[in-house]
């Protein structure tokens, strides 16, 4: 006869007994590894931030994130289409900058504000590029032609 140990919690108990009883004896896996195991020690890792949609980059210390942002910066501002998106998108940006060279965290990698006025200038070169070339002038009707008759609006006939 075995005796319980001198405290036992009731979660212990419950599986001490179902243990005795052989509720445990048939699942299904019994004797096989557990799954993953081979993976190295962050495979856990790689498996929450897919199953949660989270970019590995959040993983990374802030001055690398803000360096790959700054440098992934001309394709987010290719996106927008108002100079005023674009400046209110620096001046986020340099916002976080400011804030981490204020209170720097992770290592020390140099990290500069980005240049406004010159964002906006790439910006717009950009755009410039991707426009199409403006259309043909319209021509005018000949002198000749006959002016188009104007339609009067029913409200004018109203009180006649």
């Amino acid at each position: 006869m075995q005796f319980p140990p001198p405290y036992e919690s009731a979660v212990d108990r419950a599986i001490r007994e179902a243990a005795e009883r052989g509720a445990f004896d048939n699942l299904p896996g019994k004797g096989k590894p557990l799954p993953q195991l081979d993976e190295d020690e962050l495979g856990w890792v790689r498996r929450w931030l897919d199953r949660e949609g989270v970019s590995s980059e959040m993983l990374l210390p802030t001055p690398v994130q803000l360096r790959k942002e700054i440098d992934r910066l001309p394709q987010t501002l290719a996106a927008l289409k108002r100079e005023s998106d674009v400046r209110d998108a620096v001046s986020e940006l340099n916002r976080r900058i400011a804030e981490h060279i204020r209170y720097p965290s992770g290592p020390r990698i140099p990290v500069r504000l980005v240049d406004a006025e010159r964002a906006v200038a790439q910006w717009r070169q950009g755009r410039e590029a991707q426009l199409p070339p403006p259309a043909a002038p319209v021509p005018e009707p000949p002198a000749s032609a006959p002016a188009p008759r104007r339609r009067r609006r029913w409200w004018w006939w109203r009180g006649r």
